[in-house]
């Protein structure tokens, strides 16, 4: 592999792993609220969170850059306040991979919370455990598998993300430049095949992985936990 091809692929693991380490929080009190409460506007809140699944990724992109760009709402407080920018740099391209690969990790969540026994949760309450303790103790320990297995989800998806990041945050070597995007830097480039190959090898080899990792974590947490 040459320098580029390497620091593509340095480039995309971080920004998958800082993707998930991002969207976990907010993902699990997300799928709770979806999995264990009827509200107004709860329709609304999971076809919010799931349109990402359906737009365009390009579309996803524009509508971050509108968003976050120097003359946007978001991205020209940001700046204006505390001096930081978001598009066409590294952060960008984590906000644009988060974007696209939350409604996985949240749906993994929240079929993990539909599956819980409630009457173990009632039992823990009668024995005197809060609602916090509860949570802690009893419910998180039951969806760890559904919480694994949207992490591993959410990071193979940031790892193929390509639409929404190169519209928002460009095509930069060194700084936004992940994979996808250096495999259609060299699918655009003359006699660069061989690149492109072992690219797609390893995007194909990435993703496998991933999946594979997946079941694999989710079935030991599961036999460990007796579910």
């Amino acid at each position: 592999m040459t320098a580029a091809e390497l620091e593509a692929l340095r480039l995309s693991l971080l920004v998958a792993s800082w993707c998930v380490v991002a969207i976990l929080p907010p993902a699990i009190g997300v799928a709770w609220l979806l999995a264990r409460h009827d509200f107004w506007g709860k329709s609304l809140l999971n076809g919010l969170v799931h349109l990402p699944l359906v737009l365009p990724p390009v579309a996803v992109g524009y509508l971050l850059l509108l968003l976050f760009s120097r003359t946007g709402p978001l991205g020209g407080w940001l700046h204006d306040s505390f001096g930081i920018s978001v598009a066409f740099t590294f952060s960008g391209a984590v906000v644009a991979s988060a974007v696209m690969a939350f409604p996985l990790m949240v749906r993994a969540v929240r079929l993990s919370l539909e599956t819980v026994d409630r009457r173990l949760e009632a039992a823990a309450r009668t024995l005197g455990s809060g609602p916090v303790r509860l949570f802690w103790t009893v419910t998180l320990p039951l969806i760890a598998p559904g919480i694994l297995t949207g992490s591993i989800l959410a990071f193979a998806r940031s790892l193929g993300e390509f639409g929404a990041t190169i519209t928002f945050v460009s095509n930069i070597a060194g700084e936004t430049r992940t994979l996808p995007l250096a495999l259609y830097t060299l699918a655009q480039s003359p006699d660069a095949e061989a690149g492109a190959l072992r690219l797609v090898a390893i995007s194909i080899a990435l993703a496998l992985l991933a999946l594979f990792a997946s079941e694999l974590a989710a079935r030991r947490l599961q036999a460990r936990l007796g579910v």
